[in-house]
Order: C-alpha cells, then structure tokens, then sequence
C-alpha cells in the first residue's frame, strides 16, 4: 500500500511539471504618436494625474459627484459585477487543490445492497457505507493554468469596467452639472431679452398713440416679444428635466439642484497637459478592458489546445462497508483504495479543431478591438486638443459679434426715436442680438464641458485608490491659508 502510494505521489510531481500548451500572453504592439495632435511638445505631466476635486472646483459640483458616487446604481450594479468575477476567480484557483467528500449509505432489503439488486441467496440482511473520497486532477498540459488565467482576466476586465463607470459618473455629473448652468444662463438672456422687446414695444405703443407710427409697428413688436417670452417656459421645461438627469445619476428621487455661481464664474484650468500618448494604455479604463478580453481570449486557445490531451487524474478511497450491519466494527469491512485515470479523446468528428479555431478567432477579434480602443483613445485626446484651443477664438469672435449688435440696438433705437429710421431697424438689431447672445453662451458651455471631456479621455484619477475616489474634501471647503513667515 505504501508503495503504491508513493509511486502515485512521485508520478503527480512529475506531473506538476508539464508543460503549458497554448501560446503565452503579449500585449498587442500598438505604435503610439510621440505627441497627440493638438499638442506642442510631450509633457511628462498629465491632467489625468490630479484627482477629480482638483479639476472641478465648485463646491456645490463636488457634494454632487460625492453623492453620485455614493448613491449612483450603476456603479453598484459594476461592483456587484466585479464581486461575481472574483467569485469566480476564486472558485477556478480551487481546482489546482484536491476535492474531499464523504457518502454515507444504509439500506436494508432482500438480494439488494445500498439501494441497487444484488444477488445474495435470498437473505434479508442490511447494508452499510461510510467512506470518505478524494480526487485531483494533475494540470499536466496546463488546463487549470490556462483557465485561471482566464479568471483572472475576467476579474481584472471587471474592474476596469468598474473604474470607467466611476470615471464617467464623475465626467457625467460635472457635464449636466454645467449644462444646468448653461440653461440658468440662457434663461437669464431670454428674460432681460423680454425686458427689452417690452422697451421697444413701449415706444411703438407710444408713438402709435400719438400718431406719428402706424400699427403696424406695435403687432410686429408684439409677436417679437411673444416669440421671445415663449422660450421662457420652454426653458424652464429644459432646467426641470435637466435637474432630473442630475438625480437620477444621484441614485434619487427627481427635485431642485442648488447653484454655486453661475456659469461664467465657473474657472477655467490655465494649463491642460495631455502627457505622453503612450501613457494612455495604462491609463484608459476602457483600453485597459479590452486588452484583459485579448488576454482572456488568449487564455482561451490554451484551454481549447488542452482539450486535445487526457485530463490525469488521481482518486483515493477509505471508508468501511458492512453487510450485515452487524460486521460493521469488523476490521475486515475496511475499505482503501488509490487510483491514477486518464481520461482523453480519441476521435471527436473535428469538434476540438472546430473549438480551437473558433478561439483563435476570438482572439484576433479581441486583438482588432483592442486596436480600435486604443485609436479611440488617441482620437478622443486630440478631438478635445483641437477643440479647446478652437473655442478660444470661437468665444473671441462671438463676444465680438454680441458687443455689435449690443451696439446696433441702441444705435438703431435712437435713430428710430429721431425719425431717422423705421421700426423694421430696431426689430431687426433685437432679433439678431438673441441668437449672437445664446450662440456665445453655447461656447462658455463648450469651453468648461471640453476639460471634462479631456479628463476622461486621458483617464483622470487613475492614481486614486477605490476610497480616494469619494473622499474629496468637502464641497465648500477652502484651501488653507499659507503659513505666516518666521521673521
């Protein structure tokens, strides 16, 4: 018996050192520009580098994207996702250990033992079994390897997917957060718009009265300022479901947001440095995601390649069975046993070729969206480079155009006043400054939702540790104040 056990426990050491069949993991080779277009020189510093209160100051945004992430079921349903992966991270690391149970039988009957016909001349006798089992299967070819290889990266895929929930969940507060202020705005120039038209219709009505206009002047003045009154409502409408979005990423029920500020108080960065390009493939969440699905398909044509060889296996019984029951404390009821199996195909009409080649398949799928996402990434950097520096003379322009027609109103009042001019100038002058005005704070809008959008496209935070991420200082808090200096 000791013989036999040792030769069975020198074989599984032998065993324990097989090969690894299937190809091992290389990151795709993705050639990364040395700069990103939009961008002067390589920065060794990033804008990803700074945690998310850093980049979005207002205190009233913070305790907002503090709740989200709080609150927000999205990202609870990506941690319950990541916890199901690490279950199972767990439950393959399991199989490298051997399995241990125990059967317990008892029957009493006539030509029968535990339940199942056996001859026994006819006698009623009862039957008993108790024994405890064991089995392991030695990864000889790797199959074990390879599919905790698989595990984990599921496991890490998950997270990353977690991570780029978080990171949008910020980027998608501090976005309608912004959007929000933008509507305050436009509401703003639609009111003081409505004040004006009810100036002018307040001349028209005036002159009509006394003669010196027609009516004509007064309804074209009327419908102007009901077309513009109309988007008041219209606006209010827009703030309503805007504030609803906010809840809804908040995890609650829809309400009012409060206001810090007003959107052109709203501080922009200085300086934004994007870093190195290549720096994005550790950073990214979603490049990260799809590089574990190339590594889990990777994994994938070991496990298909470690179908083609017998899975060894070692078993091993000790228990005692007894018929009749009363030869149960009997030392000849024992029962042992050791056992090496092979278990392996012979022929399997092409369907393990058809496995392989199916994992291969996935893998060079995995391999091209991998590719994919990295070139998303580079194009997301630029496109926000470009657009950044764009809207700068956007904005110039636009502030232009708004200060003329600012100025046509008022020119175009006075002229009307003094007979100069007929009420077509000044409703003409109002009506074109509206759209210059909403045009100009669609670009305030752009220039401060484009930071956020580069901080996600750079993969901001990806330095802070899962507590990091919601232990921003609190919403109002300011910095402290410098240290007095030691005379």
């Amino acid at each position: 018996m000791r013989n036999t056990l040792g030769a069975i426990a020198a074989g599984a050491v032998l065993l324990l050192g097989g090969c690894v069949v299937g190809p091992n993991y290389r990151r795709p080779v993705v050639t990364a520009p040395p700069v990103s277009r939009g961008q002067a020189a390589a920065e060794t510093a990033s804008l990803a580098d700074l945690p998310w209160w850093e980049v979005f100051r207002n205190g009233t945004l913070r305790e907002l994207v503090r709740t989200a992430i709080a609150n927000n079921n999205d990202l609870r349903v990506a941690v319950r996702r990541v916890e199901q992966a690490r279950l199972y991270r767990v439950q393959t690391h399991s199989e490298y250990l051997p399995g241990v149970g125990y059967q317990v039988g008892m029957s009493g009957g006539q030509n029968e033992s535990l339940g199942n016909p056996a001859g026994s001349s006819g006698e009623r006798r009862g039957t008993i079994a108790v024994g405890l089992g064991a089995t392991w299967e030695a990864d000889v070819w790797g199959r074990i390897r390879r599919l905790n290889e698989y595990s984990l990266a599921g496991y890490l895929a998950s997270e990353q997917a977690r991570r780029g929930v978080l990171l949008s969940l910020v980027s998608g507060v501090a976005q309608a957060y912004f959007e929000l202020l933008e509507l305050d705005l436009r509401l703003e120039i639609a009111r003081r718009n409505v004040v004006s038209f009810e100036g002018i219709l307040k001349i028209f009505q005036e002159r009509l009265e006394a003669g010196t206009a027609s009516r004509l002047d007064s309804t074209r003045a009327e419908a102007a300022l009901a077309t513009t009154a109309a988007t008041i409502p219209e606006l209010e409408r827009q703030i309503a479901i805007k504030e609803n979005e906010i809840h809804l990423l908040l995890g609650s029920a829809p309400g009012g947001i409060a206001r810090q500020g007003t959107l052109l108080q709203e501080t922009l960065p200085p300086d934004v440095p994007a870093g190195i390009p290549s720096q994005l493939l550790e950073r990214r969440p979603d490049v990260l995601r799809a590089e574990m699905a190339v590594r889990a398909s990777n994994a994938q044509i070991g496990l298909a390649t470690a179908a083609f060889f017998p899975k060894i296996g070692l078993t091993a019984l000790l228990g005692r069975v007894s018929s009749p029951l009363a030869d149960f404390t009997a030392g000849r009821t024992n029962v042992w046993s050791g056992a090496a199996t092979a278990l392996g195909p012979i022929y399997a009409g092409r369907s393990l070729q058809a496995q392989k080649q199916q994992a291969i398949a996935a893998w060079e799928q995995a391999r091209i969206e991998y590719e994919q996402t990295v070139l998303a990434a580079f194009r997301d950097v630029s496109n926000a480079l470009i657009t950044r520096e764009k809207l700068e003379a956007v904005r110039q322009r636009q502030m232009e155009s708004v200060r003329a027609y600012q100025d046509a109103v008022e020119v175009s009042t006075q002229r009307y006043l003094a007979g100069k001019s007929g009420y077509f100038e000044v409703l003409e002058a109002q009506q074109q400054l509206v759209p210059a005005e909403y045009a100009l704070a669609q670009t305030e809008l752009d220039r401060r939702l484009v930071i956020v959008q580069l901080y996600q496209a750079l993969g901001g935070g990806w330095q802070l540790g899962d507590a990091e991420w919601s232990a921003a200082p609190p919403g109002g808090a300011a910095p402290p104040p410098p240290a007095p200096k030691k005379p």
